[in-house]
């Protein structure tokens, strides 16, 4: 899912600025984890993805402060960056995870939705690198960050070959 509305809000969050609005996007519905905490794809093409969780009380890991679970936080990181690797110019059937590391620089805010923009940097023929950042209102303030290292399995080609 790629492109842009008329105001360019999508075109300028793609390129790492400003917030959608909550009701965007579409509910993640292939994936059971993520449809259930509510995680919605605002967009994916060229490398790039832009994934977001609503705040949700369900979603809270300490009561007293109401802040939400570094698991969920960890969850959109995990999937946007599987998603911008999915959204690189490559014919791939499916990715899954092969090690991500996560650096928490501060709690999500009580209350707000947290976005995850992710990129894919590099491919080989069997591994795709992606990093990622999780957000309130802007990447340059960052509640998290992630970098992680995804198996390929690409389509075969027409001769049948891998």
């Amino acid at each position: 899912m790629t492109g842009e509305d008329e105001d360019g809000r999508l075109g300028a969050v793609m390129r790492g600025a400003g917030t959608p609005d909550p009701g965007e996007g579409t509910l993640m519905e292939g994936l059971p984890f993520s449809r259930d905490i509510g995680m919605r794809l605002h967009s994916a093409g060229d490398g790039v993805a832009l994934l977001s969780v609503p705040y949700d009380a369900r979603l809270v890991g300490d009561p007293q402060t109401g802040v939400m679970h570094g698991g969920v936080i960890t969850a959109l990181l995990d999937t946007a960056c599987g998603s911008a690797v999915m959204a690189a110019p490559a014919k791939l059937r499916s990715t899954a995870t092969l090690d991500l590391r996560i650096d928490y620089m501060r709690p999500a805010q009580p209350g707000k939705r947290v976005m995850a923009r992710a990129e894919c940097y590099r491919m080989t023929r069997t591994i795709g690198f992606a990093r990622a950042v999780a957000y309130h209102d802007t990447p340059e303030d960052p509640i998290a960050s992630a970098a992680g290292t995804f198996i390929l399995d690409r389509v075969a080609r027409e001769t049948g070959d891998e």
